[in-house]
């Protein structure tokens, strides 16, 4: 199917963690809210259009987002119920079309090409979508119209509110890029509106005189080679005419299943980080259980202190599911890195997935078969694989039935509390709880 037959749209929701803060605090609507990390090591996540107007936007750090806007209101993130909301935005996309690719909790692609004879066109279905998010969920949501998914983003964008110091002034609610208008539209845009031009990349064509799309069209193919390299030069000249043919993938599988946290206080040894390898050990492998997957390649992410970030990979035979098995294998390379300038991130993440393949090496038969004099090193016997499985499916079934809160690692256990790694809790940075909480241990000397 040629782009000009297809109606794509790009719905994206408007300020959504913070538009779904206010449902339950009403009493803060019109005045700047920041929702995201707010300790001191924290970023910001979303910000209402009254905060954007003092310059505070996504991934700022919440420090700076106190400075320029000191009177507004911050918000821990609630990761839980905006998953819990998202979900119930894609149910109302889901109404009009099947093939939904979801880029984030706030935000999707939409293929509504086979939908056209049911709803109408493009404009007509996207204003239903808006009409439904906002009477049955009080949402607001900007929807872009397009015959790709590169002009859909775009259109998007347009289709939203803006702010600045001046004030807010709103949006179309849905913007739509017809075919026949497409390149009128793209010439006239800033060049640094399109994908994949950064600051570097922005600076380089600059050099050469290109600021808008128009003159990107105007600059001949072996010049912008020659300025940006080959493939970055056809990725740009293929967006300058609005060439894009990728599909909506509706069933776009998980690449990597992970969690990472960022610490209030730098950690420097290696005994506390193996305390949160253990940790994040723990919930990877629930989720890959809970995914019914396993993974083969395994990777551990360090942040230092002067946000240098490192990470170090190992890849087995068998793909694994479990904490006990992806602490055996990530704590090698742990123990090999000096830890003493100060870590002030770390995480763990699995890829390569695929089911679980797990298989009894010749130590679990052993261990199976009672030779606990041959199983162990020093005469001690070692845990087999089918006695990981039946410890981790212990843990699983106490956590459906009491909760996630119930049982853990007990080098988890802080304050006499068990300290859980919930999804997305961290997903913007520690909290100011989270800082009164993690004791700061003295720097090493």
């Amino acid at each position: 199917m040629t782009g000009a037959q297809r109606t794509i749209l790009h719905a994206d929701m408007d300020a959504f963690y913070v538009s779904v803060e206010l449902r339950r605090r009403p009493d803060l609507a019109g005045k700047p809210v920041v929702v995201g990390g707010t300790g001191p090591r924290g970023v910001v996540a979303a910000a209402s259009y009254e905060a954007r107007r003092f310059g505070v936007h996504s991934a700022l750090p919440s420090a700076v987002a106190r400075r320029r806007c000191p009177h507004a209101v911050f918000l821990p993130g609630d990761h839980e119920l905006y998953g819990e909301v998202s979900g119930q935005v894609h149910e109302v996309f889901g109404r009009f079309t099947p093939v939904i690719e979801p880029l984030a909790l706030d935000e999707a692609f939409l293929d509504v090409t086979g939908a056209r004879r049911l709803f109408g066109d493009g404009a007509t279905i996207a204003h239903e979508i808006r009409r439904a998010i906002r009477d049955e969920l009080d949402l607001g949501c900007s929807v872009g119209v397009a015959t790709n998914k590169f002009l859909a983003k775009l259109a998007s964008v347009d289709a939203k509110p803006t702010a600045s110091p001046a004030g807010i002034e709103p949006g179309p609610g849905v913007f739509v890029i017809e075919h026949d208008e497409a390149q009128r539209y793209l010439d006239r845009l800033p060049v640094g509106r399109l994908w994949g031009v950064g600051p570097k990349t922005l600076e380089k064509l600059e050099r050469i005189g290109v600021r808008t799309v128009r003159d990107l069209r105007g600059i001949d193919p072996p010049s912008l080679a020659a300025a940006l390299g080959r493939s970055q030069a056809d990725h740009l000249s293929a967006l300058a005419v609005g060439a894009d043919d990728r599909e909506v993938e509706s069933d776009r599988d998980a690449k990597s299943i992970g969690h990472e946290e960022t610490y209030p206080h730098d950690k420097f040894t290696h005994e506390e980080l193996s305390t949160e390898l253990v940790r994040l050990a723990d919930a990877v492998g629930r989720r890959l259980r809970d995914h019914g997957v396993g993974a083969r390649t395994w990777t551990l992410k360090i942040r230092f202190s002067g946000f240098v970030t490192i990470t170090r990979s190992t890849t087995t035979r068998d793909s694994v599911d479990d904490g006990f098995t992806i602490v055996e294998l990530l704590r090698p390379l742990l123990e090999a890195i000096d830890p003493s300038p100060g870590v002030r991130l770390l995480g763990v993440s699995g890829s390569n997935l695929g089911e679980p393949t797990t298989q009894l090496s010749f130590d679990d038969l052993l261990t199976e078969s009672g030779s606990d004099d041959l199983a162990g090193s020093e005469g001690s016997p070692k845990t087999g694989a089918s006695d990981r499985a039946a410890a981790t499916e212990a843990l699983d079934s106490i956590r459906r039935r009491f909760g996630d809160g119930s049982i853990g690692p007990a080098s988890a256990v802080r304050r006499g509390r068990l300290s859980t790694v919930r999804r997305g809790a961290q997903q913007w940075g520690p909290d100011q709880e989270e800082r009164a909480n993690d004791q700061e241990p003295p720097r090493p000397r």
